[in-house]
């Protein structure tokens, strides 16, 4: 089976990522001037979560607020200037999955070619061979999973051992979600956990304190404002596990602890723990 990470990742999960890094509608952001320029209807359709993560939708700039949901054809069909004016936007605007072609020309061949030639976005007709692909877009600035080098699991987290190691199957599970499930909460693993039930399950089912090399401590990064915006949980012996984001690209995963410490480190972040009661 295919690894990732890793992690094993079946063909029905391959062929997932397939979809959700390229679609068969992307949006394209663009400005009102840009969206009359280029003649593009625009609309305001709700994204799938998937395509928030895949085009970083919470990123884009506010002055191109206006999404046009183009298949590959009438995407082709555009004018190839206004095919590189709109990529090139894509870019300034701080839209994801618009690569360079450098990076994959020779991956995929002369078809990343299709705007101003060096940019292009993702289509199904540039995945024909996914497996070669699309792991290197998921473990892109991600280390791997080290759930195969742990020895001993703790008793007291029963499903650590379960969730470690795994892709979610979509966006949405998130780092509070997976301390949860891990700590017993049934499900917490399948959900979009926001910071209001994460708090109640925190204030309820923890206390202050903790080790960083045993069972059951929960890392909690806070912002200078206070609001909670990373959570980790340790299962002995130097190892924590841990999912980066809430994007389906990120796994549960098994890292030491002074990895996840390095990799979380953020300006104005404060770490406090917190001890599991059991």
């Amino acid at each position: 089976m295919l690894t990732v990470l890793g992690i094993p990742v079946s063909p029905a999960l391959l062929e997932r990522w397939v979809d959700w890094l390229a679609p068969d509608e992307q949006p394209f952001f663009v400005t009102r001037k840009q969206a009359t320029a280029w003649r593009l209807e625009t609309d305001d359709r709700e994204p799938r979560r998937e395509d928030r993560d895949t085009y970083w939708i919470y990123a884009i700039d506010a002055k191109a607020s206006r999404a046009a949901w183009l298949t590959e054809a009438a995407y082709n069909e555009l004018p190839r200037p206004t095919r590189a004016g709109l990529v090139r936007a894509q870019v300034n605007h701080g839209r994801g999955s618009v690569p360079t072609v450098r990076r994959w020309s020779g991956v995929v061949g002369a078809d990343v070619r299709q705007a101003d030639g060096h940019r292009f976005v993702w289509w199904k007709s540039l995945l024909e061979r996914p497996r070669e692909i699309l792991p290197q877009i998921v473990s892109e600035d991600l280390g791997p999973s080290r759930h195969r080098e742990v020895r001993t699991w703790p008793k007291l987290l029963p499903r650590v051992r379960e969730l470690a190691g795994t892709f979610a199957d979509g966006s949405g599970p998130n780092c509070f979600g997976t301390v949860m499930a891990a700590s017993g909460v049934e499900g917490a693993e399948h959900v979009w956990m926001v910071r209001e039930p994460f708090e109640e399950w925190l204030a309820g089912h923890t206390e202050r304190g903790g080790s960083d090399d045993v069972p059951g401590t929960v890392f909690v990064w806070r912002d200078a404002g206070g609001l909670v915006q990373h959570a980790g949980l340790t299962i002995g012996d130097g190892w924590m596990l841990h999912k980066p984001s809430q994007s389906w690209k990120s796994p549960r995963k098994i890292r030491t602890v002074a990895e996840v410490k390095r990799a979380t480190r953020t300006a104005g972040w404060r770490l406090e723990r917190h001890r599991v009661l059991v």
